[in-house]
């Protein structure tokens, strides 16, 4: 028994978070918006958050079990940025993947969050650095004279200066326009083979920590779009892209469960009873010591937990993601070649 529990344990220490049962899972907005924050230009993310060394994307919206390229589109608005990630479903159908906005009050405070884009998170998946909001000083503290000013977190000073924050806030900022198209991607773009979500997930579970937000709790998301993206996210959404092929796929189910507003549902937890292993007195198990008499509750009379040919178990159900993972591994789907800019032909 300890043995067999070893996993269990060891997994939940690793990763809290519930699967959405969506695209989503196989992309991880705490990732991306940490590697957004060290990235030097809108460029340079661009193209590491595709790198197959980094193992950050492994979104696949097509179904073809390989990793769709994630383009990034720009939207500036005075101190306002909107940066987009997209991927080319089809050569006439483009998905928003996910938002990140960044912008400056009037004190020179800079904001920084992440929104997934419904179809693939689910409905008000927001995430932020710890940093953009303030803490107590010494909230610890429970003596009768507590420390009640607020003070800003640490992190708003990385946050601050961020290598990307400096540059899009710099004059040496130029706009980036992606020039990639379905079929037509950067030469060192690989196609790498979409891994297992729970091995993804697994690789990127350390960078949760420092972000407020995200995964759902008790269907409730604890952060909110903050006042000054409100403007940004209403004109986002009269351009909003959407593929139907993705709501298609969605709504069959061949994402996972398709379940965007709870956590781990039926098809990411295993049941308490598989249909693997027959309920307590089916016909297959005889009674002891007597081979020509069924056990009690024979096979025509049902036992009182329903036998697993009369009742499907949820086992059946693959785990969200992993329909299309393939396998456990990694490997790259074409290989990696240094090269800067142009493009290839999609083999």
């Amino acid at each position: 028994m300890s043995l067999l529990s070893s996993p269990v344990f060891s997994q939940a220490a690793t990763d809290s978070t519930d699967l959405l049962g969506l695209p989503g899972d196989n992309l991880d907005l705490y990732a991306v918006l940490t590697l957004f924050q060290k990235s030097k230009t809108i460029e340079a993310f661009e193209k590491s958050l595709n790198d197959e060394k980094t193992g950050i994307n492994n979104l696949d919206l097509n179904l073809d079990k390989k990793v769709d390229f994630i383009k990034v589109v720009t939207k500036k608005d005075g101190d306002a940025f909107t940066f987009i990630l997209q991927v080319d479903v089809t050569k006439t159908e483009t998905q928003d993947v996910a938002l990140i906005l960044v912008s400056k009050d009037k004190k020179d405070k800079v904001s920084i969050q992440a929104v997934g884009d419904e179809d693939l998170y689910g409905k008000d998946y927001v995430i932020e650095p710890k940093g953009n909001s303030s803490i107590t000083a010494n909230p610890g503290y429970v003596g009768a004279d507590p420390v009640t000013v607020d003070v800003p977190a640490t992190t708003t000073v990385v946050v601050q200066s961020a290598p990307i924050v400096q540059y899009v806030y710099s004059p040496a900022y130029v706009p980036y326009y992606p020039p990639y198209y379905y079929g037509y991607y950067p030469p060192w773009f690989g196609f790498a083979t979409v891994m297992a979500v729970g091995i993804y997930r697994h690789n990127h579970y350390h960078y949760h920590g420092g972000y407020y937000g995200g995964h759902y709790h008790g269907g409730h998301n604890n952060v909110i779009i903050n006042t000054g993206n409100r403007n940004q996210i209403n004109h986002y959404n009269n351009n909003r892209n959407r593929s139907t092929t993705v709501s298609d796929n969605r709504a069959k189910g061949n994402y996972g469960t398709g379940s965007a507003n709870r956590g781990a549902s039926a098809s990411t937890r295993p049941s308490t009873g598989t249909s693997n292993r027959p309920s307590a007195g089916t016909s297959n198990r005889p009674s002891a010591g007597t081979s020509n008499r069924p056990a009690a509750g024979t096979s025509n009379r049902a036992s009182t937990g329903v036998s697993s040919s009369t009742r499907p178990s949820t086992s059946n159900v693959s785990s969200a993601g992993r329909t299309r993972s393939g396998g456990g591994g990694y490997s790259g789907g074409g290989g990696m070649r240094a090269g800067g800019g142009g493009g290839g032909r999609r083999r």
